[in-house]
Order: C-alpha cells, then sequence, then structure tokens
C-alpha cells in the first residue's frame, strides 16, 4: 500500500499547517503551533472541559493527545467510543475552547501507559511480532484504524473541526529501523481520509532520527533539554522544515520505590525560551498530566528488574494533577504571552477540596478467602500466564499441592512477571519480587497447599521488552522437582463491577493481616480529595466500585487523587483490596503528597 504521487500532492495541499518554504503557515499564515499534552484517558471526562480551559488559560493554542488502542479495544473485536472512551467528544469540546488539535494514534504510543497502548490480546498472540511490518501485526493495525482513523479524518480543520496533525508511530528510532513499516503507517492513516499535515517524532539522535523519520514527512524531536543543539540537527537534516519540539519535556513520571521527579521552574522556563527563541513550535508533555486509573499505568525495565510507574501521572505539569495552577503555569503563560502577544485568558479558579477528615476503616473479608470466591478456577497441569487466562492485568491466584519433603527445601519460580506473594496452608510464607524467585519452606514430609497471589504491576510501555508476558511464564519448583496439577482463579481487578468488589468483601469472615475493608465517606457536595493510608502496606482503592488505583507504603506517592465526578452527595463506599498489612483508618486530605521530589531532567547523548 503506497501513496501516488498525486495522492501525496493533493492530501499536502488540504492541510491547514503547511511549510512551503521553510516557515510553518497555518491557512497560509506564519503561524507557531504552541500545544500542550492532555490525555483525555488520564482525566475524568466530566473534567476535560475544565482542563481544556485550563491548557488554553496558559497561552497555549493547541492540545494534543495520544490514543491508546488498549483502552478502545479491551478484548479484540469489542471496541469502545462512549464515556470515558469517547475521543471524539473530548476534540470537540478542545473545539469549544478555542484550540486546535494534533492526534497521536500511534498504533505505539509509549506514554507510561500500560503495553504502551498495545492490547494485551495482541501482545499475547504466540509468534506476534510488534511494530514490524510483520504481515499479522499490520492486519491488525489495519483493522484498528479502520475504526479509529475515520473519526479523526471527520474531525479534521478541512471539514469544519479542530485537528491540525495526525503524528505517525511514536518515536521509532528509538525502537527499531523497518522503514517500510513506517511507510505502511503512514499510508494507512493517509488512506483512511486523513488530509492535514501528518509528522513523526523522535529523539533528537543521527540514530534515531535514522529510524524513525520518513521522507517528505515534517520530522520533529522530542527532548527536555539543550534545545539549540537539536534544531542545529533537525535543520541540518532537514533544512527546509520548521523546528519543532513535539514533547519539551518539562517534567517526569514517577516509579513505585524512586523518589517523586521534579523539575525547577527556572530550568524548564529556560528550555522553553530557548525553544521559541531558535523559532521553533513546542508541545508542552505534559501540560496537565492526569492520573493512571485503574491499572492502566505502565512500567519500566532497567536490566535489573521492573520498575512499575505510580498511579499519579501529575509529571510536575503546569497544571496539577487535580487542576491547581501551579507557579510553573504562570511562569510559562508570562513566556508565551512575550511571544504572542496575545491578551490572557480569564483564569480558572482552583478546584474545590473536601475539608480534612478521618474515615474509620472495618475489616471484611480475609486475602485468600475473598480473592477465592469471586473467580472460576481454571485447571491445568502446568501454571498459565496471563495471556493463556485471557486476561490483561490485576492478579491471577496459583494453587497447587505438592508434598513438601522433611527440612529445608528451595522453592524457585522461573519466569515471574511481576511480583508473588507465597502461602503455604493459607499462611504468608514470603514474596517473590526481584530476581533469583527463590524461597526456602520448612518441609514435615506432608501435602500442603501452596499458593501464589501474582500480580501485574503494570506492562513494560518501552523498549524491547514491549509485549512482555505476565504471570508466571516458566514453572514452580521444590528442589529440582516441578510442581504441577496446578489451579488458577483469574483476578482482572480493573474489569470488576460494583457487585463484584462488595461480592468480594462480603465472600468470607475477616482473616490474617490483609484482605478487603470498607470505609463510609459522606459528601455534602461533591469536590476533590487525596486519600492517605497510614499503616497500610500495598494494594487497591475503590470508590463507588469503581477502581481507583494502587497504593504502595514504598512511595513514593503517598496519597491518591479522588476527583469529584467520581463521588455522589450522600453516603459513598470506599473498598480496600489490601495484600499485606492492614491501617487502622483511612485519611482525606486537601493537599497531595506525591514524595521527596528529586530534581530530574532527561536527556540524549
Amino acid at each position: 500500500m503506497t501513496l501516488t504521487t498525486a495522492a501525496e500532492r493533493s492530501r499536502r495541499s488540504a492541510a491547514i499547517l503547511s511549510y512551503p518554504d521553510g516557515e510553518l503557515l497555518r491557512d497560509g499564515r506564519p503561524h507557531r503551533i504552541l500545544a500542550g499534552s492532555l490525555h483525555y484517558f488520564r482525566v475524568h471526562p466530566g473534567l476535560w472541559a475544565d482542563r481544556l480551559e485550563r491548557v488554553a488559560a496558559m497561552g497555549l493554542n493547541t492540545v494534543d493527545t495520544y490514543v491508546p488502542w488498549n483502552f478502545h479495544e479491551r478484548r479484540r473485536g469489542e471496541f469502545r467510543f462512549d464515556g470515558p472512551q469517547d475521543v471524539e467528544r473530548f476534540v470537540r469540546l478542545a473545539q469549544d475552547t478555542g484550540l486546535d488539535v494534533i492526534v497521536r494514534p500511534g498504533p505505539y504510543i509509549c506514554a507510561e501507559w500500560d503495553n504502551g497502548g498495545l492490547p494485551a490480546w495482541l501482545t499475547g498472540t504466540p509468534g506476534m511480532r510488534l511494530r514490524s511490518s510483520y504481515r499479522p501485526f499490520l492486519d491488525e493495525v489495519a483493522r484498528w484504524f479502520d475504526e479509529l482513523v475515520p473519526r479523526i479524518a471527520s474531525l479534521q480543520a478541512s471539514r469544519g473541526g479542530p485537528v491540525v496533525a495526525v503524528q505517525v508511530e511514536n518515536e521509532y528510532g528509538s525502537y527499531g529501523d523497518d522503514h517500510d513499516y513506517m511507510r505502511w503507517v503512514r499510508d494507512a492513516i493517509a488512506e483512511r481520509g486523513v488530509t492535514e499535515l501528518l509528522y513523526t517524532a523522535d529523539g533528537p539522535t543521527e540514530l534515531m532520527l535514522d529510524g524513525g523519520t520518513l521522507p517528505g514527512e515534517l520530522a520533529t524531536a522530542t527532548f527536555g533539554s539543550r534545545a539549540p543543539q537539536a534544531a542545529r540537527l533537525l535543520r541540518s537534516r532537514r533544512p527546509g522544515e520548521p523546528f519543532v519540539c513535539a514533547e519539551f519535556w518539562n517534567g517526569w513520571f514517577d516509579h513505585w520505590g524512586e523518589k517523586h521527579h521534579i523539575r525547577s521552574v527556572g530550568s524548564a522556563v529556560e528550555t522553553l525560551t530557548d525553544i521559541l527563541e531558535a523559532g521553533g513550535s513546542v508541545s508542552v508533555y505534559m501540560a496537565h498530566g492526569g492520573t493512571n486509573f485503574g491499572l492502566w499505568a505502565g512500567a519500566n525495565h532497567d536490566g535489573d528488574g521492573i520498575q512499575p510507574t505510580v498511579t499519579s501521572y501529575d509529571s510536575d505539569a503546569p497544571i496539577a494533577e487535580h487542576g491547581a495552577l501551579t507557579p510553573k503555569f504562570f511562569a510559562f503563560r508570562d513566556r508565551l504571552r512575550a511571544v504572542t502577544g496575545a491578551p490572557d485568558r480569564p483564569l480558572p479558579a482552583d478546584p474545590p477540596l473536601l475539608g480534612p477528615r478521618t474515615l474509620r476503616v472495618t475489616r471484611a473479608a480475609g486475602l485468600l478467602g475473598g480473592l477465592g470466591a469471586v473467580s472460576e478456577a481454571v485447571a491445568s497441569p502446568h501454571p498459565l500466564s496471563f495471556e493463556e487466562l485471557g486476561q490483561s492485568s490485576g492478579l491471577v491466584l496459583y494453587r497447587a499441592h505438592p508434598r513438601l519433603p522433611r527440612g529445608l527445601n528451595k522453592l524457585t519460580v522461573s519466569g515471574l512477571h511481576d511480583r508473588a506473594q507465597v502461602f503455604v496452608d493459607g499462611e504468608p510464607a514470603g514474596v517473590l519480587d526481584r530476581e533469583p524467585y527463590l524461597l526456602t519452606l520448612d518441609g514435615a514430609g506432608e501435602e500442603v497447599r501452596l499458593e501464589l497471589l501474582v500480580e501485574n504491576q503494570g506492562r513494560v510501555n518501552y523498549g524491547p521488552l514491549l509485549g512482555q508476558g505476565k504471570g508466571i511464564l516458566g514453572g514452580v519448583q521444590i528442589e529440582r522437582r516441578l510442581v504441577h496439577g496446578w489451579t488458577m482463579r483469574p483476578l482482572p481487578l480493573d474489569e470488576w463491577t460494583g457487585d463484584d468488589v462488595a461480592r468480594a468483601a462480603s465472600a468470607a469472615a475477616p482473616q490474617g493481616s490483609a484482605g478487603f475493608a470498607t470505609a463510609r465517606l459522606w459528601v455534602d457536595e461533591p469536590a476533590d480529595t487525596f486519600l492517605a493510608f497510614p499503616g497500610f502496606g500495598k494494594g487497591f482503592v475503590w470508590i463507588n466500585g469503581v477502581l481507583l488505583g494502587r497504593y504502595w507504603e514504598i512511595g513514593p506517592q503517598m496519597t491518591l487523587y479522588l476527583p469529584a465526578p467520581f463521588t455522589v452527595r450522600g453516603e459513598n463506599t470506599i473498598t480496600v483490596l489490601e495484600l499485606e498489612r492492614f491501617g487502622n483508618r483511612i485519611e482525606l486530605r486537601d493537599r497531595p503528597e506525591l514524595g521527596a521530589a528529586e530534581e530530574y531532567i532527561e536527556t540524549f547523548s
């Protein structure tokens, strides 16, 4: 599938953004893209309009968003474009706010999003080869684009909508060099009706630009510093193109167990100034970060193990996770005003917050009893992975009944992804979360009930381990002997309904130091708040049956953002699934606690 030269000329002539002599034009007039990233899938849809107003109030003229495939097609053939998935409504709201829109449909998006936006059913297909011109992969992307791209095309500027540009793939030069694949993606987008500007985005190195750019399509860069060097490199390679920073990293995301990453206002403004003084266009990544609600947070891998991303995606953005306008917002607004000369838009007030208070926690079902009651057991001689169970996220409870010889026995798990709590006859025996995955168990020569509660902590979203499987991918051994005869209970927590959550919490008596608990929150008028769990260890939180996200005492994130639209007037139910150790209260706080901070600026060498 290759566009003809005539088709290419026709497409480019219809685009509202052009650069005939190396200068960016909008509808024939000099223009600078001043964009901010805001992801509809990280914001409650009831707050989309509010967050877009805040982006515009910073002095930006454009908003950009990724489109995560797995958010819209969790199961093959079951597409969702309503409610939180109504990307078309989000785009129209942006237009109502006076913003242009840039859409980044992938099919891979990274974005610190689970699996880089690729569906788990796709990456779990045996033999699948991702992000390449492998025909079975292209066939699936084509089927997805058949659903998505015409929706984007109908909202283009040429048809009266706000969409002015569409990105081809995402930072592909950081992954591979299959240029046939990149051309295929470009052509697939264009053949489904996109006539606006197409562009690629890659890190500002020769290696990455060699792998990810396309002749004839605007090449842009993603970076957090060294803007003059990036501008020189792009202009040396593409002398007839305007300088565009497709992602200016003015903050950064966080991993569990690390520090909270921030970027000082002065440092961020300095790089923004460098981009603007180089005559560049820019997209602030992130303008508003939002939240990885449910279990959508992705993960990285540092070679030694997985680095799961926290629930918050605040990213030290100018507009905070709960919508507050930060000092960075005002500094950016001042800098942008100096360039555009445009009058300031009215500033939205910071969102109202519930007052601090303490909620009493009521213990409910014990951990294994509650989980074991809400899922059908699947039997197999061998432990099955999440993919083999048709499950993308959450937990799987593995159970077998091996005999433990007398004395000390080495229990080893191979291919464990990501974290397993081990129980023997219902009692905790240890946690496996780093290689080598082994424990020493004391046996008495008797058969035991061996259980492993395995947590998917987020699928890798960047690099060669993209699409890596979850669960027990190898086997479980006692000394040199494999354990057979397993039952698995799939526990896709983020797919549970409110009834499922209530049933699990009431399925068994309280037992042990972990399990389910509830708290009642009375609200006179819905407003934002932040939940804290002092004394708790690690777990998951639902509000009125909707999974809010994860918490973990190792931090850095110590509070969970609870947006007002998730609550109702009157009584609200908070349900906690604690994996390790209960506290005795939940606290409502009037400010986020994202952890001890460290300055972080990502650079490419």
